[in-house]
């Protein structure tokens, strides 16, 4: 029976077989061995005659009874398979042990087998073949995931060949072009891409540069022929065999987008030439110009009863009789006989497109004019290649100045927030045309006062809406220099000196919104750069609720203020030393008692808010229209300011600034102003939805003492707290994010309980270093 376990070993199916021996008495202890047997060894020291086995090889501890029945030949073999070595060249070591006993000679014998080379094999094999069935899974798998984001996804995929026949196209694509599936298949690209813009060499010529080809905007049409601007994205789809390579086009719709950015840009266009124009005649060409090619139409009409849009108020509007008075086409187009039929033609209102707009005083679009009612002109429109046209009054109140009217060579669906915006526009005009009729009258008005105020001592200026001059006298012409040629390109903000700019342009809108001011005062620069300080009053001038004029009449206190300037330096001079050391409440307390004093303004809560992008705001629309935008934001922050028991500080350029605990200490000024900060995004937000308006404002909030002990004249340490207190807040909103509340870590130390917070991370602060900071979510529950 040993020598069928012994051939059974000895003939296992596997490497060349190399054994180690060991022999063991019946205490286990080691008689004899191999040459190499102590590399197979835990403790290969211990691998000595006489010395127990189960010190070297301590897998035998435990199977003292396994190796008792093998001597007494209960059993025949016994095999420990795969035991783990580390051998001295700090590699693994794999082992079989088998353990045969001799009755006779009463001893064990032990064979050693390295088997590392064979199960590494086997590890390998095993590997390889789970890294196969993992490969074949993961791309069955991403078959079916890209079979489901092909079919489920919102962009437009086609597939074509690389002569532009379709072969695949996805749902998505099917719903945007208005085609069934069948529809398209091996049809032309050229069915869908209008003209077939895409450049097959360009797709290539990108390929070849292993890059796609990114956002292509192309014109497209669907099935009914409707036009849609659709941006690509293209790449070649490489074959085994040349020359059968796939094109991949994903599009998405954005004719929306387009829309939107043409009235956009049609209304801020328009919005400028008003605001530049000087006179009717000069800005309704550039009008109808403007409209066409901003929102891509080809023709412009303006219609009017009255030899020419503001030369007359008509009487009864019901008897009118309209006439074109002025018409802008594209050089694309040839309307040559359609605009000498438009000039032989009048509309009595209700008759054709202008005649129908006049009598309902309301924006109209006709999707196709060749087939309206209007015999007159459709053939001239259908030779002409026009189809879709719309028109708007241009409305003031009830009042009717005329219509304007606009044709496209595309028949194109109605666009309700195209007539909105028109109406809007038609409103605008009316206002600049009626502003300008009123202007002009008060030009004439006034003529007859110039010879009282060019004989007088002092310098009167009359300037319109825009700050643009409409008058200044001699005395004023004489002491800045200007002569007359220059004052009438120039701006009254032109000639103010720059560190006063900005608050005579607020005093400027003050007056514009109708408030009263008293005695004022203006620093201007004269031709030669000399300044000049200026005393006197200005006053606005309105006509049926519009400011077409604002006057003033000032005297030059230069000298005076300058001897003024000499009797007071002394006193400036302390004032200027305590403001500067010295929050302005405690300074005025010093003055009047110059004794020590312990403010207790150890907990204040600074706020700092800022309208993004204010400058650029105030560039694109005029004073009074400013005014009326901006007034109810800063009203509705200062009814927060007094509803969470706070207080205004200063308003810094267009930045709000918010105190609480300055002068009345509070244990939840922090708190306050947190819910302050969150319910003036609310109030911005309410004002975007209603105005229709994307403003957006960064605020900034910090927790400091201002006094914290008797201070001393003679340091600055009051000063440091202050400043440091206010510079924080302030940096924590110009550094903070359009529409979030960025806050130090010590207003999330003491709000955390009760706020929801996101941690944003570390900013450089001047003087600090790095501080963390906190986002400001909402309240809690």
């Amino acid at each position: 029976m040993k020598d069928q376990v012994l051939d059974w070993i000895f003939n296992k199916p596997s490497f060349p077989l190399k054994f180690e021996r060991l022999e063991l008495d019946e205490n286990f202890c080691i008689i004899d061995t191999s040459e190499q047997v102590q590399r197979f060894a835990e403790h290969p020291e211990d691998v000595i005659r006489g010395k127990d086995i189960r010190l070297s090889f301590p897998e035998l501890r435990g199977l003292e009874n396994i190796l008792k029945s093998l001597l007494q030949g209960d059993k025949e073999l016994f095999e420990l398979q795969a035991i783990e070595r580390y051998s001295e060249h700090n590699l693994y070591v794999y082992i079989d042990i088998y353990i045969i006993g001799e009755q006779q000679e009463n001893k064990l014998i032990i064979l050693i087998e390295d088997i590392t080379d064979r199960l590494v094999l086997k590890q390998k094999l095993a590997q390889q073949a789970n890294e196969t069935n993992l490969l074949s899974s993961a791309l069955i798998s991403c078959e079916n995931y890209m079979e489901q984001v092909i079919t489920s996804m919102a962009d437009a995929l086609l597939v074509t060949s690389n002569t532009g026949k379709i072969k695949r196209i996805n749902h998505a694509a099917q719903k945007l072009f208005g085609f069934k599936e069948e529809e398209l298949i091996n049809q032309p690209i050229s069915l869908i891409i209008d003209n077939n813009q895409i450049s097959l060499k360009a797709i290539y010529q990108h390929s070849y540069l292993k890059r796609s080809l990114q956002n292509i905007e192309v014109v497209c049409r669907t099935k009914t022929r409707e036009k849609l601007l659709i941006a690509f994205s293209c790449s070649v789809i490489a074959k085994q065999t040349e020359g059968l390579e796939d094109i991949v086009y994903i599009g998405r719709d954005i004719t929306a987008w387009q829309h939107r950015e043409q009235r956009t840009s049609a209304q801020y266009a328009i919005t400028r030439i008003l605001s530049e124009s000087q006179s009717i005649k000069q800005v309704i060409p550039q009008i109808l110009q403007s409209i066409c090619q901003n929102l891509g139409w080809d023709l412009a009409e303006l219609w009017t009863p009255s030899q020419y849009i503001g030369t007359s108020v008509p009487g009864d509007s019901l008897n009118a009789v309209l006439r074109c008075v002025e018409i802008w086409s594209s050089r694309l187009i040839s309307v040559r006989e359609f605009k000498a039929i438009t000039w032989q033609t009048t509309y009595t209102p209700g008759a054709g497109l202008p005649g129908r707009i006049w009598i309902r005083r309301l924006p109209l679009w006709i999707k196709d004019i060749t087939e309206d009612a209007d015999k007159r002109r459709s053939q001239a429109a259908t030779e002409a290649g026009l189809h879709a046209a719309f028109g708007f009054p241009i409305l003031d109140d009830s009042e009717i100045l005329g219509v304007m009217v606009f044709f496209s060579r595309d028949v194109q669906p109605k666009d309700k927030d195209l007539l909105q915006m028109m109406g809007s526009i038609g409103s605008q005009i009316a206002q600049f045309i009626k502003r300008k009729q009123v202007e002009n009258a008060l030009i004439e008005s006034e003529e007859r006062y110039r010879d009282l105020f060019e004989n007088a001592n002092d310098l009167i200026q009359a300037v319109n809406a825009y700050g643009r001059f409409l008058y200044v006298n001699r005395a004023w012409r004489e002491t800045l220099g200007y002569s007359e040629a220059e004052i009438a390109n120039m701006n009254i903000f032109d000639i103010i000196h720059p560190d006063f700019k900005q608050h005579c342009l607020q005093r400027f809108y003050r007056v514009l919104s109708g408030e009263k001011l008293g005695q004022v005062t203006a620093t201007f620069v004269t031709k030669n750069g000399q300044t000049i300080f200026l005393e006197g009053n200005i006053n606005c001038k309105f006509v049926e609720g519009h400011p077409v004029a604002i006057r003033g009449i000032f005297r030059n206190v230069t000298q005076r203020l300058a001897a003024e300037a000499a009797l007071r330096h002394q006193q400036v001079e302390t004032e200027r030393l305590l403001l500067n050391l010295l929050p302005a409440a405690i300074s005025k307390e010093i003055q009047e008692e110059p004794a020590d004093i312990a403010e207790d303004f150890t907990d204040v809560t600074v706020l700092f808010a800022d309208i993004i992008g204010f400058s650029e705001i105030a560039a694109s629309m005029s004073a009074i229209q400013l005014v009326n935008l901006l007034n109810p934001i800063f009203s509705a922050f200062d009814r927060l300011t007094e509803k969470h028991g706070l207080q205004r500080i200063k308003t810094i350029n267009d930045a709000y600034m918010v105190v609480g605990g300055l002068h009345t200490p509070r244990q939840d000024c922090a708190k306050a102003i947190a819910i302050m900060a969150l319910d003036m995004q609310t109030a911005i937000a309410l004002f975007n939805t209603e105005n229709n308006q994307n403003f957006s404002i960064r605020i900034g909030i910090h927790s400091g003492s201002v006094v914290a002990e008797e201070i001393d004249l003679n340091e600055s340490t009051c000063d440091h707290l202050w400043r440091d207190t206010v510079n924080i807040a302030s940096c924590m909103e110009s550094q903070g994010i359009a529409n979030k509340i960025q806050v130090t870590e010590d207003i999330y130390k003491s709000l955390c309980n009760e706020f929801l917070f996101e941690k944003r991370g570390e900013i450089e602060v001047k003087g600090k270093g790095k501080m963390t900071t906190y986002l400001l979510i909402g309240r809690k529950g």
